[in-house]
């Protein structure tokens, strides 16, 4: 046997194989050396080495009071609630150096909200050593600084407008406007308007941009028939690099039919529709003009297109509505939809103990008028009417001998008090009346005119459902508690007729809504 042979070593069975163990250079620890970072432990690694160097601990975040919105840098401002994902993306952006290392959890601390700071609790990891990973946790301090906005900036200077919407309508009452500016507050169209002016014939409506102005003009042409006309002038130019700065005008033009007016068509275009009866009444307004023959329940739509290509104006409006009493009704047995077609004998109110004078004609009311019920209508008999389209129904043959004595237009209540209590209100849209107020006349016809328009809500359904009817707030309520008690003793159940809206149909007013703590 030779013994100077080389002779391969074996482990001995059972023993593991075990890693070489150091001391920690700092607190002598003994620790893995194969693993060890720097010849230091993990407590030791902890204490000495921070990733989080070179990040701030403090930070400003510019708030504008008056859009509820948030500077972001350098001249962009978002919308974020608070606590809300993207308001914690807006703060750790202000954090400089964050972006070497790895953020792995981010949350807000909770803070009082009148203490103007913003705490957020940041988790980060990075690799201090080969194949070493290290996790830390810190606090950030925001401070809220208050910064106003060039949008609110704009909206406290005057004429800093782009761009100006005019809706108009050419009617002697706003009727039409008091059923838009509902539709306006339902959607939010007038969100963007950084001022809205009340003027004689309608109201201006002034944006910061040009695009704004036309989503405005695209929601009108949504709900009502309008014609628009477009205008720039120019305010600045550069010659050197050919870039011009405009202001720009839009005339919005609202057909002046409406609701229960009294229309007369031009023969051609009566045809044109369905051969519908030229004499109608206007029973809606949407993105055309609904009208329907009360004599036949024919209905026919005109739109905003085929009537500025042939315009007509209406016959007569509501503030020409004469009551009458019905003396007898008979149903026909024609009915469409809410219409029943009926036969109806009535007489003028005024005319009662004068004189014996009673009126026949048809109506599509049957389903809401009885005998003894009072009832709104044009009278025709004996009123002079300045129109050339009326003149050439009498003269043709085919309609010459179908125009009747009265149109009944709406069922009437007289027993209705004008100043009611009702369990119910709508909102009105905040406008700049301008330097000269209405004169007291003026006021009364507005009163009048948004009372009518109350009961029309009140009358109608369908109407109803296109707008936003809220509960009235007790304080209304109190106020109107307060009335003479004389005057309500006057009234009684028997007398006070005419619909009433249910609780059911109307919204919580959450603006007036007081909530208060408990002590």
């Amino acid at each position: 046997m030779d013994l100077d042979a080389p002779m391969g070593m074996a482990p001995l069975m059972g023993s593991a194989r075990t890693g070489a163990t150091i001391l920690c250079c700092n607190c002598g620890a003994p620790i893995d050396g194969t693993a060890s970072a720097g010849a230091l432990c993990y407590d030791c690694i902890k204490s000495t080495v921070d990733i989080s160097q070179g990040i701030q601990r403090e930070a400003t975040v510019h708030f504008c009071k008056d859009c509820d919105r948030w500077l972001l840098p350098p001249a962009s401002w978002v919308t974020a609630a608070p606590e809300s994902r993207e308001l914690l993306s807006l703060c750790l952006k202000r954090l400089r150096n964050l972006g070497k290392v790895r953020i792995t959890d981010a949350r807000f601390i909770w803070t009082e909200p009148h203490s103007r700071r913003i705490k957020v609790q940041v988790t980060v990891q990075d690799q201090v050593a080969d194949g070493v990973l290290m996790q830390q946790s810190f606090e950030v301090t925001y401070v809220v600084a208050s910064q106003q906005c060039k949008d609110c900036a704009k909206s406290y200077t005057a004429n800093v407008w782009r761009a100006a919407v005019q809706v108009r309508q050419k009617v002697t009452h706003k009727r039409t406007f008091l059923f838009l500016e509902q539709l306006i507050l339902k959607h939010q169209a007038h969100r963007d308007a950084i001022n809205i002016k009340e003027e004689k014939d309608g109201i201006d409506f002034y944006f910061a941009q040009k695009n704004q102005a036309e989503g405005f003009i695209s929601f009108l042409k949504s709900v009502v028939p309008v014609l628009t006309k477009e205008s720039r002038h120019l305010i600045s130019a550069d010659t050197h690099t050919g870039n011009k700065s405009y202001k720009y005008n839009y005339s919005v033009e609202i057909v002046p039919v409406c609701r229960d007016d009294l229309v007369a068509l031009p023969l051609k275009l009566a045809k044109s529709i369905g051969n519908i009866s030229p004499l109608v009444l206007c029973h809606r307004i949407g993105t055309s003009v609904n009208l329907l023959d009360p004599n036949t329940l024919q209905t026919a739509e005109v739109s905003a297109d085929i009537y500025w290509r042939a315009p007509f104006h209406p016959l007569a409006g509501t503030p020409d509505l004469v009551e009458f009493i019905v003396m007898d009704i008979e149903p026909t047995g024609v009915r469409k939809g809410k219409w029943l077609l009926s036969e109806v004998q009535v007489a003028r109110a005024s005319d009662l103990g004068v004189n014996d004078n009673v009126y026949f004609t048809r109506t599509h009311l049957g389903q809401l008028l009885r005998a003894g019920d009072s009832v709104l209508g044009y009278m025709l008999e004996g009123t002079n009417f300045n129109s050339d389209d009326l003149e050439a129904i009498e003269s043709s043959k085919a309609y010459g001998s179908m125009i009747p004595d009265v149109v009944l237009v709406k069922k009437h209540f007289p027993n209705r008090r004008r100043n009611r209590k009702r369990n119910w209100k709508l909102k009105r849209m905040a406008k700049d009346e301008g330097e000269l107020l209405p004169k007291a006349s003026d006021q009364a016809k507005m009163d009048a005119e948004y009372e009518m328009f109350l009961r029309d809500v009140e009358e109608d359904e369908e109407l109803r459902a296109a707008l936003a009817l809220y509960k009235n707030s007790l304080k209304t309520k109190r106020e109107a508690d307060a009335m003479s008690i004389a005057d309500t003793d006057m009234m009684t159940e028997a007398e006070e007729d005419g619909p009433k809206i249910s609780m059911d149909e109307l919204l919580d007013d959450f603006e007036e809504m007081e909530i208060k703590d408990k002590e």
